[in-house]
């Protein structure tokens, strides 16, 4: 059996040994390290990834798959909870470094069972509340940018849609400003406007037409 930690970092020396020293330190005995280098992680699931196929070509049933938090495993925890029960399908073991949990589809025990599945089934809801959100605030931007067609459109926005989409995902996850704007390259502020007016940037991104 293998212990293999999957490392997603922005650049090839940008942490992958911590992530690897956080791992054996949590008492995780890692035969082989995996890693996605730059930005594909926020925008591509793991399947699509050089990387990620590799994982999904080199684990077996009864192999650990160690990652630093499960937000390494897809864009958003919908796509997540789709990987996590992909590998478990398949008889791997899914362990996290943060929390140390597990994702063991051969368990028995019947309160990791109730737990693993609890998470799982949370993770996929927030995927779907916040996909709802984005619908709604997209809605509204759209109504906006038709009533005032022609006017004034504002300041362009420093961001993209499927920027917006990706940095809100990562709030979603629970992750940090600092660390969303390292990953994505997007500036705090820019993080800040999509996490606190939404609507606002809907009704930009509509009106620029972006």
């Amino acid at each position: 059996m293998k212990t293999v930690l999957y490392a997603r970092v922005s650049t090839a020396d940008q942490m992958l040994d911590h992530q690897r020293t956080q791992a054996v330190a949590a008492g995780f005995p890692i035969t082989d390290v995996v890693a996605d280098h730059g930005q594909s992680g926020v925008t591509t699931r793991l399947q699509d990834r050089p990387e990620g196929r590799r994982l999904f070509d080199m684990l077996r049933t009864g192999d650990v798959l160690v990652v630093r938090w499960v937000d390494r495993l897809g864009r958003n925890y919908q796509d997540v909870t789709d990987t996590i029960r992909e590998f478990m399908r398949r008889g791997v073991v899914i362990r996290t470094v943060i929390n140390n949990m597990t994702f063991d589809g051969a368990t028995t025990d019947p309160m990791q069972m109730a737990v693993r599945d609890a998470l799982i089934s949370f993770m996929a809801a927030t995927a779907q509340a916040q996909s709802e959100a984005t619908k709604e605030a997209q809605k509204a931007g759209i109504a906006h940018a038709k009533a005032v067609e022609g006017s004034y459109r504002g300041r362009k926005p420093s961001f993209t849609r499927d920027d917006m989409t990706t940095v809100q995902g990562l709030l979603g996850q629970g992750i940090g400003v600092s660390e969303i704007a390292g990953r994505t390259g997007l500036s705090r502020q820019a993080i800040y406007r999509i996490k606190d007016t939404p609507a606002e940037c809907e009704r930009a991104l509509c009106s620029w037409g972006l």
